[in-house]
C-alpha cells in the first residue's frame, strides 16, 4: 500500500542565482552559480552525486532534447542525468524525480537542477507566448495570449462571486504591491522597486482587467536542490533536517474543455492536489497550519484565484483577505514572501526550485531581512499552460518532527 513521500527525503543544499536579464551569462554559467552555492551548502563531494535530473522548457539549451547540458557543465562523472519538462512545473518537476529517486532506495544522494535563459530566445510572453518554435500555440491554441486567457478568469471570479470589478482590481493591485515590498529585499530579485496601490491601478491595461503590473516579466536565472535520505542527512550531523512532506501533481483530464459545471473561475487542477498533498502531509487546516507559501503569480488574478484553490481562504473571499493583509510579510499566512514570480520574473524551468529555495532558507532561518518568525511548513505552487488545461505541481516541506 502506497504510504506518500511524507519525511523519506531531506534536502541537505539549495543554491540560486541572482535572477534579472543575464545577457553576459549563458545557461552554463547559470547552472554553475546556482551549483556552487548548492554543494557548498550540502557541504559534500559532488561525486557523492548518484543521479541528477534538469528541468528546463523553451529552446535555448535544449540540445536534442537531452540532458547533456547539465551532465557536461557540472562534469558529472558518468551517471544518470534526465532531462524533464513539464511547462511551469518543469524545475519541481526535476525535484520530483531526485525526491522519488531517493525515497526508492535507488540512489542515496541525488540533484535537481532548473535553468532557462528566456531573454535570449526573445520570449517576450505577450504576443503568441510561443519559444521560437512555437507550435502549441500556432497549430491547438491561435491567437491565444496568456495574459487574454487569465483576464478571462478574473471576469469569470468577478461574474460568480459578484465582486465589484473596481474592487477586484484593487486587489489584485495589492497581490502586486505586496510582491514588490517583498521583492525589494530580495538581492537576488529581478525587480526590486516598490509600487504603490495607486500606481498599480492606474497603469496600462493589457488586457482587460489586467494592468501592467498585474503580469510577471521574463528573465534568466537557474536554481538547484541536493536530496537525500534522512537517515544518511542525520549521519552527515545534520540534526533537524527540512525535509519533503507532500509532493503532489495534476494535470487537466480534459473536463475544463468540455461542458460542465466548472464556470472558469478557478483552477480545477490545483484545488484537486492541493487536497491530495495536504493529505500526504498529515494537514487538516490548511489556513492555520501553513505558515508561508510561493504560488504561481503568473499574474495577479492567478495568485488571487490560488488561494482559494489551495483552501487557505474561502471560496469567494481571497480578495477580501488579500486587501486585509493576511497574505502580507507580517500577515497570517506570508505569500511570495521572496517577490514572486512579480519580481523574480519566470524563467520557466528555474521556477519551482526558486520558490523551494526561499522556503528552504526560511525553515533553516537563512532569509536575512525577509525571515519569518518560526515557519513550519512551507509550500510552493506552479501552474504551467492556461485556465482551461494546465498542469500544477504542489510542494511542502518543513523541519522534521
Amino acid at each position: 500500500m502506497a504510504t506518500g513521500i511524507r519525511d523519506k527525503v531531506a534536502i541537505i543544499g539549495m543554491g540560486c542565482t541572482r535572477f534579472g536579464e543575464r545577457w553576459e551569462d549563458g545557461a552554463e554559467e547559470l547552472m554553475v552559480e546556482a551549483f556552487t552555492e548548492c554543494i557548498d551548502d550540502a557541504g559534500i563531494d559532488p561525486k557523492e552525486i548518484e543521479a541528477a535530473w534538469l528541468g528546463t522548457c523553451i529552446d535555448e539549451i535544449n540540445v536534442g532534447k537531452a540532458a547533456v547540458p547539465l551532465s557536461t557543465t557540472l562534469r558529472l562523472p558518468f551517471i544518470p542525468v534526465t532531462r524533464v519538462e513539464n511547462y511551469c512545473a518543469s524545475g519541481t518537476e526535476s525535484f520530483r524525480g531526485a525526491v522519488y529517486a531517493v525515497a526508492s532506495g535507488a540512489y542515496d544522494i541525488a540533484l535537481a537542477m532548473g535553468v532557462e535563459k528566456l531573454k535570449d530566445t526573445g520570449y517576450g510572453g505577450l504576443p503568441s507566448g510561443g519559444s521560437s518554435s512555437g507550435s502549441f500555440i500556432w497549430l491547438w491554441w491561435p491567437n491565444l495570449t496568456a495574459p487574454g486567457s487569465f483576464a478571462q478568469l478574473a471576469s469569470a471570479y468577478a461574474a460568480k462571486y459578484g465582486v465589484p470589478m473596481e474592487d477586484l482590481k484593487r486587489a489584485m493591485a495589492q497581490v502586486s504591491v505586496k510582491s514588490h515590498e517583498n521583492g525589494a529585499v530580495n538581492p537576488k530579485a529581478h525587480l526590486r522597486k516598490r509600487v504603490s496601490i495607486e500606481q498599480v491601478m492606474a497603469a496600462p491595461i493589457i488586457a482587460y482587467p489586467l494592468g501592467l503590473f498585474d503580469c510577471c516579466g521574463v528573465s534568466d536565472g537557474a536554481a538547484c536542490a541536493i536530496v537525500t535520505t534522512v537517515e544518511r542527512a542525520k549521519d552527515m550531523g545534520i540534526k533537524n533536517p527540512v525535509t519533503v512532506k507532500a509532493l503532489q501533481l495534476a494535470l487537466s483530464s480534459g473536463e475544463e474543455m468540455a461542458f460542465n459545471e466548472w464556470d472558469g473561475d478557478h483552477f480545477i487542477t490545483t484545488d484537486k492536489c492541493s487536497a491530495k498533498a495536504y493529505e500526504e502531509a498529515g494537514i487538516k487546516n490548511p489556513r492555520e497550519e501553513i505558515s508561508m507559501m510561493e504560488v504561481h503569480d503568473c499574474f495577479s488574478i492567478t495568485e488571487l484565484v490560488t488561494c482559494e484553490d489551495l483552501h487557505i481562504s474561502e471560496r469567494g473571499q481571497a480578495w477580501k483577505d488579500i486587501l486585509d493583509g493576511f497574505y502580507n510579510s507580517d500577515g497570517k499566512v506570508p505569500c511570495q514572501i521572496d517577490g514572486g514570480l512579480k519580481c523574480f520574473g519566470h524563467p520557466i524551468g528555474a521556477s519551482g526550485l526558486r520558490m523551494l529555495y526561499e522556503m528552504y532558507l526560511q525553515l533553516l532561518g537563512r532569509a536575512g531581512e525577509r525571515q519569518l518568525e518560526n515557519p513550519r511548513y512551507g509550500l510552493t505552487h506552479n501552474l504551467g499552460g492556461f485556465p482551461a488545461q494546465n498542469v500544477c505541481a504542489i510542494s511542502i516541506i518543513g523541519l522534521l518532527d
